[in-house]
């Protein structure tokens, strides 16, 4: 089809309500720069509460000069109405000055017969930000716009987002679980042997605290088993790791480390009395009559002690626990329910009044 190029096309004078469907991100200005209509969109933005900010919902920026409202950015230098009005037709970068952080583009033209301007805007790609700030939904664009596709796009991206993060957090989850439980001892919910290695490895060659280090072992325990049946032996077990978990400072590293076995890191180091005192309560609470079903299980412990004060130099994993088992044995074959403190010579004992004073069991 021919269109003449010769008939001029007629002056199109739309009301707002056209414009506000069509343009809701305009702002109409009279002749004198002040703004005398805006669209819904940009309204709501100017004149509503965006998040986190100061201004009071409902506050109207008719009868303003657009510059008061607006920052414009780019082209710069502009200082009036007339330098913008200069830029008609072509690109702009402004800003609300109630939302600095919203970079907007916009392009200004005149109305014919003096009549003042047309200001349109777009988020472009500060458009997330927007609809997040100002809780922007569809209605709030034109239905021409691409900012629809886009919204479609966050609202999808928005969505794989919370699910990648809600499956990251059940992996993270699940993985922290599987550590603790490879960590820890199922029977008494103590630390288990793999849990005290890495941390007595820790202490030793990266922190190189200073610590005492408890190695106790159950008098008695297969008389207990052989007697009643191994579900009593595992009774006095979780006996046991109770009065260790209560016993314990919030600092201590209790651990079950074998069938009847407990290593404990006393941190930081204690002096030798006070690590005997430790030694003696757990004994004697270890020696309360356990009950289980109709059956009262008695049991007593022996426990060596060492600590890193009594070395002339920082010692290995395997030196410790070599000094700590000499000490527990030794306090074993003084008569159970003693303990012995490894002193960088010779191994002394202490004996406990009112111990079993039984020999020790093979």
């Amino acid at each position: 089809m021919n269109v003449r190029a010769d008939i001029p096309a007629p002056d199109l004078r739309l009301p707002s309500a056209v414009l506000d469907v069509m343009m809701p991100m305009h702002v109409s200005v009279d002749a004198q720069g002040r703004i005398r209509h805006a669209g819904p969109t940009i309204a709501k933005m100017l004149g509503g509460d965006p998040v986190g900010g100061d201004r009071a919902a409902g506050v109207s920026v008719v009868g303003q000069p657009l510059l008061d409202v607006f920052d414009l950015r780019r082209p710069a230098g502009i200082a009036d109405f007339a330098g913008l009005m200069a830029q008609a037709g072509l690109r702009l970068s402004l800003a609300p000055r109630t939302a600095a952080h919203l970079p907007l583009r916009g392009v200004i033209l005149p109305l014919p017969d003096r009549g003042g301007a047309i200001l349109d805007l777009s988020l472009g790609l500060s458009f997330a930000r927007a609809v997040a700030d100002f809780s922007l939904t569809l209605p709030d664009f034109s239905p021409c716009d691409q900012i629809i596709e886009l919204l479609y796009l966050h609202e999808a991206n928005s969505s794989t987002a919370r699910l990648s993060r809600h499956l990251s957090e059940r992996l993270q989850a699940a993985h922290a679980s599987a550590q603790h439980q490879a960590r820890t001892d199922a029977l008494t919910g103590l630390s288990n042997r793999r849990a005290m290695d890495d941390e007595l490895e820790h202490l030793l060659t990266v922190r190189r605290d200073d610590f005492t280090l408890l190695h106790l072992d159950l008098d008695l325990f297969k008389t207990v088993n052989d007697t009643y049946g191994h579900a009593a032996g595992d009774a006095v077990l979780v006996e046991v790791g109770h009065i260790l978990d209560q016993e314990m400072r919030r600092n201590d590293f209790p651990a079950r480390v074998g069938g009847d076995e407990f290593l404990i890191v006393l941190r930081p180091r204690l002096e030798t009395e006070v690590a005997g005192a430790i030694a003696t309560r757990l004994i004697k609470r270890i020696e309360q009559p356990i009950r289980f079903e109709n059956h009262i299980c008695k049991i007593s412990a022996s426990i060596g002690i060492v600590s890193t004060k009594h070395y002339s130099k920082r010692p290995s994993i395997e030196q410790m626990m070599a000094d700590v088992d000499a000490a527990l044995y030794q306090a074993k074959n003084g008569g159970r329910g003693r303990f012995a403190i490894f002193d960088g010579g010779d191994r002394r004992v202490t004996t406990l009044p009112g111990d079993m004073g039984q020999k020790p069991e093979t």
